[in-house]
């Protein structure tokens, strides 16, 4: 297991599961994170395929590193789900959101592993990411979905009422992940959380809620499966944190 800790960023690298069961309880704010979808596909075959081919149109030029932990079928994956979710409860204090991105095919099935993990589940908010692959016949699957839910009862940290649809394009020139998610999408998430809230997200992939984090002003806890991402997330944050301080 590897750890980097600078400007109250602390990054972890190795198994999420192996990674949760060592953080203190009670230690974190908020939970905001984007696991693998184990999606992208109607057959086991089909999910078990490479990430690169699931979630990108054919012919794409630009290419990234491997995503860990995106084959497994959807049974095995509630399950996983709940365990790494009752660790994130486990972590959080009393009254901590939690936030998780999802995708239409599992959108069920993560709102069952949520409340089997004892979180109370509050609703569901739309990203419109505006464009996706053309469908003949067939609407465009152009949203995600982030579950919002709460360990305990829920506080507000906003006097202001939160729209329920975000509407931000995927700027392609600005992934650094496969499955990146735009970071104005992650400062508005994170409006329910504490200013000078601790954050803590299990899968970090290329680092944009941790940019988000660093950007307004929140404390982050970072854990990535994949050595490559580490690096990539490390690097990110590290020269963030350095812009901020000059």
């Amino acid at each position: 297991m590897a750890l980097h800790r600078s400007g109250g960023v602390s990054l972890y690298q190795g198994d999420a599961l192996n990674i949760l069961s060592t953080l203190e309880n009670e230690s974190v704010d908020a939970v905001l994170t984007d696991p693998p979808y184990s999606s992208g596909g109607v057959t086991l075959g089909a999910r078990q395929t490479n990430p690169a081919h699931k979630y990108q149109q054919t012919g794409t030029k630009r290419h990234y590193p491997p995503m860990l932990g995106d084959a497994k079928d959807q049974r095995s994956w509630i399950m996983w789900c709940t365990l790494w979710l009752g660790e994130c409860r486990r972590i959080a204090r009393d009254g901590a959101p939690l936030m998780v991105f999802s995708d239409w095919r599992q959108l069920p099935a993560l709102s069952d592993a949520v409340q089997a993990a004892g979180w109370k589940w509050l609703g569901i908010v739309v990203w419109d990411k505006r464009h996706a692959r053309p469908q003949i016949g067939k609407f465009r699957q152009q949203c995600e979905f982030v579950l919002f839910a709460v360990k305990e009862r829920f506080v507000p940290h906003t006097r202001a009422c939160l729209p329920g649809v975000y509407s931000y394009p995927v700027v392609a020139a600005r992934k650094i992940h496969l499955t990146s998610k735009p970071v104005p999408l992650i400062e508005d998430l994170l409006t329910v959380t504490p200013p000078g809230a601790t954050v803590l997200d299990p899968f970090m992939g290329g680092g944009s809620v941790g940019e988000a984090c660093v950007r307004t002003g929140r404390a982050y806890v970072g854990i990535e499966l994949s050595q490559e991402y580490f690096e990539i997330s490390r690097n990110r944050l590290t020269a963030i944190l350095a812009e901020k301080q000059a």
